[in-house]
């Protein structure tokens, strides 16, 4: 098997990752931030359409805000939005300052062995994101009657 390269690990495996990472926090950030958006937008409402006796349906509006409220609530729960962007963040900045000390050649990758300590530092923070991923998934609470 040909050995990699560190141009070639850096195009094929650590950019790519950083992009991965990087790409899914800017989606969890955006969905996060819209359902807060639509939650906080329908509590206003609330009170004003209570006050409003005249105004026809106000109950069955007032009743589906709610439902919205705690819809979008629960799915942001459901798909931890808000954990997910700061995770992804954080690892795609990480992935980043690996990556510039290794170009730069500052410490710890002033050595002769700089591309497999970048290796196994890269791969190390990827898996334990992985690992934390595991957990996450194996810790959601079961669903009653569901296998």
């Amino acid at each position: 098997m040909p050995q990699l390269t560190s141009s070639d690990y850096l195009e094929q495996r650590l950019d790519n990752q950083i992009d991965w990472y990087s790409d899914k926090s800017s989606r969890c950030k955006v969905w996060y931030r819209s359902l807060r958006i639509i939650e906080i937008v329908a509590a206003a409402i609330i009170p004003l359409l209570s006050g409003m006796d005249n105004l026809l349906y106000s109950n069955w509006i007032i009743g589906g805000l709610g439902m919205l409220i705690a819809i979008s609530a629960a799915t942001g729960s459901l798909f931890k939005y808000h954990e997910n962007w700061i995770q992804y963040r954080a690892t795609s900045e990480a992935l980043k300052h690996e990556k510039f000390l290794f170009l730069g050649g500052s410490a710890p990758y002033d050595g002769e062995n700089a591309f497999q300590l970048l290796v196994q530092r890269v791969e190390g923070l990827i898996s334990k994101e992985n690992t934390n991923w595991m957990v996450a998934v194996k810790s959601e609470p079961k669903v009653i009657g569901k296998g």
